[in-house]
């Protein structure tokens, strides 16, 4: 087990289970605005940034304004109505167990994170909210991360680019099946494992880690 050790999580349907209270909020804002939500639909595909869905229901000039209330408005849906998913507790635990670090990385605005955290009573040393793609990627090196926990391929592929950009890190990649991605398109999107909850998130840790040792990289590997 590496002293340093660094694990990321994503938040939404990797950690938590946000399917209801996200879609009481698109509910409200269809009330708010008359602008039809599926918001079933909607909180079935969590992971891309909330302007991204929130373009399939509104012009693009009025997304940013909408996204605003949507996370003005999210605490008070949203929070009360999200439990943990299973295993998560235990997987962060793990971790801190283990020595290490818990970062949380996740597109959902920061303060509302935040919020889910607080109420789900997890421990998480760093969180860094609004971010996706390279931003997430951009988070892992920064907090020179070994593992990336992701429900979605997008998580997979950020993973994956901050790896081949720091392989000395050995960064691990590893896919949940718990929100809307399964186990074929999270290994295409380069997941080294995947799990079907982080119930076998704590064995899986030890024993990656227990044989983990560096990677055989030049001294001057690029870095971010």
């Amino acid at each position: 087990m590496r002293s340093d050790l660094v694990v990321g999580f994503d938040l939404d349907m990797t950690l938590i289970d946000s399917r209801q209270g996200v879609g009481e909020v698109y509910r409200a804002l269809t009330a708010e605005t008359g602008v039809f939500i599926d918001a079933d639909l909607a909180s079935s595909r969590l992971g891309p940034p909330l302007e991204t869905e929130l373009a399939v229901w509104f012009p693009a000039d009025d997304v940013p304004a909408i996204a605003n209330r949507y996370r003005e408005i999210y605490s008070s849906y949203a929070i009360e109505r999200t439990p943990l998913l299973p295993g998560a507790a235990e997987a962060v635990d793990a971790v801190h167990a283990a020595g290490g670090r818990v970062i949380v990385v996740t597109s959902k605005f920061t303060g509302n994170a935040r919020l889910h955290l607080d109420h789900a009573g997890l421990d998480a040393d760093e969180l860094v909210g609004s971010a996706h793609g390279d931003g997430k990627r951009d988070a892992l090196l920064r907090f020179r991360a070994h593992w990336y926990v992701g429900d979605h391929v997008a998580d997979m592929r950020s993973a994956r680019a901050a790896a081949d950009i720091a392989p000395e890190l050995g960064i691990v990649a590893l896919g949940v099946t718990t929100g809307p991605c399964d186990t074929r398109e999270l290994v295409e999107a380069g997941a080294d494992d995947v799990l079907p909850d982080l119930w076998g998130f704590p064995a899986l840790l030890a024993k990656r880690e227990s044989g983990w040792s560096p990677p055989d990289v030049p001294i001057t590997s690029t870095r971010a």
